[in-house]
C-alpha cells in the first residue's frame, strides 16, 4: 500500500490585502507601481506626506499630501504614521496609517511602495502584512540604471553603489522577490500575488 500523496501548497491568489513592495532605489518600483494602478484602477496606492516643497506640475493629494515640518512632527507624535524617515538627511516622507486602515476595512487592495526603511517599519507594524520585493535582473544592470546618466561625480556614484549593495542584501527579510527583467512580466507576478486579475475594460 503506497502512502498518499502529500497534500499540494495552498494557492498563493489569496495573500494579506496589503501588499508592500519595496527594494534598491532605480529597480523599477514607480514603473511597476503606475501599471498596477493602470491594469487595477481600484487598487488602492497610499500617498505619502512630506516637508518637502511642492513641485511644479505635482498635485496635492494625488503625488504628495504636502505639510509643515510641525505638523508632520504631530502625526509622528500622536501615532498616525504608519511609516516615515528622513531622506537625504533633508525632508521627512511618511505613511499616514488612517487611509491604510480605512481601505483595508473596505476590503479594498493595497499596495504600499516604500524604501526599505519604510517596509522595515511596517513589518513591525503590520506583520500580517506581504513584503515583496523588487530586484533587478543582475547587479551590473542595477548599476547602469543608477549610474548610466554620468552626471554625478565619483564620490556620488560610490555611494549610491554602497547603498545599493546593502539593499539587496536585505532581500532574505521578504516574503516574495519579483525580478524585474520586464515591467509587464514583474507586473504580471505581482497580480498574481496580490490575488488580482487584470480589469476588462
Amino acid at each position: 500500500m503506497t502512502d498518499p500523496a502529500p497534500a499540494s501548497p495552498p494557492p498563493t491568489t489569496t495573500p494579506a490585502r496589503l501588499t508592500v513592495l519595496s527594494g534598491p532605489t532605480a529597480v523599477g518600483k514607480g514603473t511597476v507601481s503606475a501599471e498596477m494602478r493602470r491594469r487595477r484602477p481600484d487598487l488602492w496606492i497610499s500617498v505619502s506626506c512630506t516637508t518637502r516643497p511642492q513641485r511644479p506640475g505635482e498635485v496635492e493629494g494625488v503625488h504628495y499630501h504636502f505639510v509643515t515640518p510641525e505638523r508632520f512632527d504631530e502625526l509622528v507624535a500622536t501615532g498616525q504614521m504608519l511609516e516615515w524617515a528622513v531622506v537625504h538627511g533633508v525632508h521627512r516622507y511618511g505613511t499616514p496609517r488612517e487611509p491604510v486602515e480605512r481601505q483595508l476595512g473596505a476590503g479594498r487592495p493595497v499596495l504600499l511602495e516604500l524604501d526599505l526603511q519604510g517596509a522595515r517599519q511596517v513589518r513591525v507594524a503590520m506583520p500580517e502584512a506581504q513584503f515583496v520585493f523588487l530586484a533587478p535582473p543582475t547587479f551590473d544592470e542595477l548599476v547602469h540604471r543608477l549610474v548610466g546618466r554620468g552626471t554625478e561625480g565619483p564620490e556620488e556614484r560610490e555611494r549610491r553603489l554602497a547603498t545599493a549593495r546593502q539593499e539587496l542584501d536585505a532581500v532574505t527579510e521578504f516574503d516574495h522577490v519579483v525580478v524585474n527583467d520586464d515591467v509587464t512580466r514583474a507586473t504580471d507576478e505581482l497580480m498574481r500575488l496580490m490575488g488580482l486579475q487584470e480589469q476588462v475594460a
